[in-house]
């Protein structure tokens, strides 16, 4: 299925130009000094930004920042209506306004915001899903459990946005109108930078939720502890990473700097491919990559698959193509021999089939479940097999193994 929604007038998706939203941070408390916008300049600022290629201005009071100091609700509210008001009928733009409270979110709303952008995914108040689904409003959730951006890996990210869309349906809301941010950046002490890493690198695995997808990566932490640099120097690193999500699928980047991000979202759009669908007569044909087995489960969830069916089926839907190298070749001929009778094959030199070879190389070709039920049977064989099975089981381990994968040696 092709994302493409309407938000207040602008189209989001996969076949929309990927847009841009600026940040205007009233928020002294802020941990991007820079980034802090006064009453006298807000209108130019916006401007500005929307001159250069926003087509939504963020609008926020409260530093989302862990060690900013705490502000009172009626601060925020001084701060967040007059710039509103400001704005509303002078700016050709969407217009969000970054809070956790559903009673100001709801005073944003009668004043002319477009979108609510709730980086505590409606746990901090969870009157603001009454207010979204009272007026009807689009809103960004960020993915979060008790606290927000605390999930720690992508496979808890998925299933705290999976238990936010859950949660709003019930409550009536069209879940089109959400648009999901998975919640980059050290949000809680312990959240380290591998973690942003992973939720980049695996950032396309978040299209399987059919919704548009908010990266919010702009002088993000990580960036400062990857490169040993302070907020004011992160500009390049943040436009690294707003190329990867771009390519992997991202519809809206959020960014302090919108000049400097508009050309790298253009390019980066550009090289993304479509997704291969066809429609006719009412029915239509998509192509998935899904490459992980609980996406592929949380994918039959919600056409309806029970969720015992989900887990028993999800590890067929995804394959892995192993190399094991320098083989004898009959071991080889017996791990093709036991792939073949689970539905796998498996590919090996010419010479090795008659034996006119001593050492091979070995592909084999399976869904997981093959492989795995391949490694288990080679655990009980002669010879080297049972290393082998060892040996492709840590090969798979290493697939979900966060520190192997991004915890680089200095």
């Amino acid at each position: 299925m092709v994302v493409d929604v309407d938000i207040c007038g602008l189209k989001v998706g996969d076949e929309h130009p990927v847009r841009l939203m600026g940040v205007i941070n009233l928020s002294r408390e802020s941990f991007y000094k820079g980034s802090v916008v006064d009453t006298d300049s807000l209108l130019d600022v916006a401007h500005k930004m929307i001159d250069d290629g926003a087509t939504i201005i963020d609008l926020g009071a409260r530093s989302t920042w862990p060690l900013a100091d705490p502000i009172t609700k009626e601060v925020e509210c001084g701060r967040l209506l007059p710039a509103l008001e400001l704005l509303k009928d002078n700016v050709d733009a969407v217009i969000s306004v970054d809070t956790v409270f559903a009673d100001i979110a709801e005073k944003a709303i009668e004043n002319g915001a477009d979108v609510v952008n709730d980086v505590a995914g409606f746990a901090t108040d969870g009157g603001m899903l009454d207010v979204v689904a009272e007026h009807g409003c689009p809103a960004v959730v960020m993915a979060a459990g008790k606290l927000p951006g605390d999930p720690l890996g992508m496979d808890a990210i998925m299933h705290s946005l999976d238990d936010i869309l859950i949660r709003s349906e019930e409550r009536g809301i069209d879940t089109d109108q959400l648009i999901l941010d998975p919640a980059i950046g050290k949000w809680v002490p312990e959240k380290s930078a591998m973690y942003d890493l992973e939720t980049i690198d695996q950032f396309e695995r978040l299209k399987i939720f059919e919704k548009p997808l908010l990266a919010a990566i702009s002088r993000k932490s990580f960036i400062g502890d990857l490169l040993d640099k302070p907020a004011t120097e992160r500009l390049y690193g943040s436009l690294a990473a707003a190329a990867i999500v771009v390519q992997k699928g991202a519809h809206i980047i959020r960014t302090h700097d919108v000049a400097e991000t508009s050309d790298v979202v253009q390019i980066a759009a550009a090289i993304r491919s479509r997704q291969p669908v066809v429609e006719e007569n009412g029915f239509e044909v998509s192509v998935l990559d899904i490459p992980y087995p609980d996406d592929a489960a949380l994918s039959m969830r919600n056409m309806g698959v029970t969720g015992t069916g989900s887990k028993i089926m999800k590890n067929k839907t995804v394959s892995r193509v192993l190399r094991i190298s320098n083989i004898t070749t009959t071991e080889a001929l017996i791990i093709k021999q036991e792939i073949l009778a689970r539905g796998g094959d498996a590919a090996l030199e010419r010479d090795a089939v008659s034996h006119e070879v001593e050492k091979t190389d070995v592909i084999v070709i399976g869904t997981l479940l093959q492989v795995r039920k391949l490694a288990d049977k080679l655990e009980c064989q002669a010879r080297n097999l049972p290393l082998i099975s060892k040996m492709i089981k840590d090969a798979l381990n290493q697939e979900s193994d966060i520190e192997f994968r991004y915890l680089r040696q200095s």
